[in-house]
């Protein structure tokens, strides 16, 4: 029988559960230090070593040392050091909660989940702190820079049913988005296209071959050359409905990825993206019962133009 992983012998620390580590089976290493000097290549040997001394690495009986013998096949805990970050000035808003969802209103430049430069300034690590839930998950990813509705859940045996929801794409999904109106623009329509996105390359791009990618457009309403659409996707490629908005010609206001790439700085909060993630329809896995949400938050653009 397989061993069960053990638990962290260390609290979650700002929201963040310890990061974990199985040692090998076998390798040359006498000491721990040796081996984290070796596996941890990015972090400074003499960091490496002042954790131990200050007892921040952890085994599963206590905190480990300088001197500690490397012990095949056994786990280690501790906290990575986080990157200074730039505070969101937005509120994450509780749309609703119960005993095993919690659906917020996520704001514009809030990353959802910890990941590369944002730890601490995520939806995720907010909610596990404001709301005191340390085991909080998300049952599925919303872009930074997208604004509205994503949904969480705090029971972990739970976490499968509602993450299995949106990845046999049984949840609903519509977004609003404010780009500019064409006269000539026929609508509404079903894009198809091919979307692929190359590992370590910012943007996206459609390109000849079998379509992997349908979004439905619709034209809500339009005044003073801007348009309300409605956007409603069939599949969830990356960046699909910023791709294919772009590619009728009509991108998304706010936009700093397509159709050309300009770089911004992580503190600039001007000119959000004009897509909201406005509702989540879907049959709960739990109860049967039909539940929609739908965001409190308006676009900017539309509300003042």
């Amino acid at each position: 029988m397989r061993r069960r992983k053990p638990a962290s012998p260390i609290p979650p620390r700002h929201g963040l559960d310890a990061a974990r580590l199985k040692l090998p089976i076998e390798g040359p290493w006498q000491t721990l230090l040796e081996h984290l000097v070796e596996r941890l290549p990015r972090v400074a040997p003499d960091r490496i070593e002042q954790m131990l001394r200050e007892e921040r690495i952890f085994g599963e009986h206590g905190p480990l040392h300088v001197d500690t013998r490397y012990e095949p096949g056994s786990y280690i805990w501790f906290h990575r050091d986080l990157p200074d970050e730039v505070p969101v000035p937005f509120e994450v808003s509780v749309v609703y909660q119960d005993e095993h969802l919690v659906v917020v209103d996520k704001p514009h430049f809030l990353a959802a989940i910890p990941r590369g430069k944002h730890i601490r300034e995520t939806a995720l690590v907010r909610l596990r702190h404001s709301l005191n839930l340390p085991q909080l998950s998300p049952a599925h990813r919303l872009d930074r820079v997208t604004a509205g509705l994503m949904m969480f859940v705090s029971t972990p045996p739970a976490r499968g049913a509602y993450q299995t929801l949106f990845r046999d794409r049984k949840v609903h999904k519509e977004y609003e988005a404010i780009a500019p109106y064409s006269a000539d623009l026929s609508l509404p329509r079903t894009v198809r296209s091919r979307i692929v996105k190359e590992r370590g390359v910012i943007v996206a791009q459609e390109v000849p071959g079998e379509p992997n990618a349908r979004t439905y457009v619709e034209l809500v309403e339009h005044r003073d050359g801007l348009g309300r659409y409605r956007l409603v996707p069939a599949t969830g490629r990356t960046h699909q409905l910023r791709v294919h908005m772009s590619g009728l010609g009509i991108p998304i206001l706010g936009d700093d990825f397509y159709p050309v790439l300009h770089e911004k700085p992580l503190d600039d909060f001007t000119n959000p993206l004009q897509l909201l993630a406005k509702v989540l329809d879907f049959d709960d896995p739990l109860t049967g019962e039909h539940r929609r949400f739908t965001s409190g938050l308006r676009l900017e653009a539309w509300t003042t133009s």
